[in-house]
């Protein structure tokens, strides 16, 4: 018998954390389009978080500036009381202007007030996980930004701290100020930028965390179809996207995978691919699309969900 941790992808340890599924769930896709304002069927949205506890996954990604707001109140609407074993991680660092427009907002003080927003929203005590998402805001050194997060996790208001879209410099900076827990970058069989950095967060036991691990967008997301990868889900009997799911989790140990979706099909689908094992062959054609640290271009075609 299969059991519900391999099923989705097997188990990795969070620093001075929990142990959770490899399979997760991004939270992004049930706001409005482009992440903003509400979903267009709001009990839908709820069915689809439910579903996902159901099927096992103890990992949910999520932030307040999905809507924003709109997604930390929907799943605090549907999955409180929450289980002793899910994690919630929520991001910081941002805000989102009336048009929809992502800014940055990285002053210690607002980062702060990020905190205590998330936790007022999902209504929790406490943060499982906050990761910082590093923009532009130069202005504001990186150890000022995480200082803030370090004395908010002495008060025991979150337990890890985690960091999004880093360099590895970035990454290896923030690592000697405190301990990281994870690290959330693009990474996906099309873009291998951050390879440097998935092997020296495996080395250090620091989970890192895909974000559009199928290699889509916002609104004008897109995701790349190629012989190679159709030919593997032919004979592997699965979807391209499970077996591009699956060759991320057979990439590295320390890979957890958050895909999103506000569909029940896609999130069995999604689900689904924690089980599917990849032969050696397979992985290397896949491999084989792009070198270590460069992007894939080519042929392109509109993913939908």
């Amino acid at each position: 018998m299969t059991s519900a941790s391999n099923a989705l992808g097997g188990e990795f340890q969070l620093a001075a954390g929990p142990t959770i599924n490899r399979l997760g769930f991004g939270a992004m896709q049930l706001a409005g389009p482009g992440v903003f304002g509400p979903p267009a069927d709001r009990e839908q949205s709820v069915r689809v978080l439910r579903r996902a506890v159901e099927l096992g996954i103890d990992h949910i990604d999520t932030s307040d500036f999905y809507g924003p707001w709109v997604v930390n109140e929907l799943i605090a609407e549907a999955l409180r009381p929450y289980g002793d074993d899910l994690v919630l991680a929520t991001k910081i660092g941002a805000y989102r202007d009336h048009q929809g427009a992502w800014l940055p907002l990285n002053h210690p003080d607002a980062l702060r007030a990020q905190v205590h927003d998330n936790l007022r929203r999902l209504r929790l005590e406490a943060l499982d996980l906050v990761y910082l998402r590093h923009t532009v805001d130069r202005g504001i050194p990186l150890a000022d930004q995480l200082g803030a997060l370090v004395e908010l996790r002495e008060q025991g208001l979150l337990r890890g701290i985690g960091l999004s879209n880093v360099s590895t410099e970035q990454y290896e900076q923030a690592h000697q100020q405190t301990e990281i827990a994870a690290v959330q970058n693009l990474y996906n069989l099309a873009n291998r930028t951050s390879a440097e950095l998935v092997r020296k967060t495996a080395a250090a036991g620091v989970a890192f965390v895909p974000f559009f691990p199928l290699g889509s967008g916002f609104a004008d997301s897109r995701a790349r179809e190629d012989s190679v990868l159709r030919a593997v889900a032919e004979r592997r009997g699965a979807t391209q996207a499970q077996v591009s799911l699956a060759w991320l989790l057979q990439r590295s140990p320390n890979i957890l995978l958050i895909p999103g979706t506000s569909s029940l099909e896609h999130l069995r689908e999604n689900t689904a691919a924690g089980g599917l094992e990849l032969t050696a062959a397979d992985i290397a054609e896949l491999d084989g699309l792009v070198a270590e640290g460069e992007t894939l271009e080519g042929e392109i075609h509109e993913e939908t969900d």
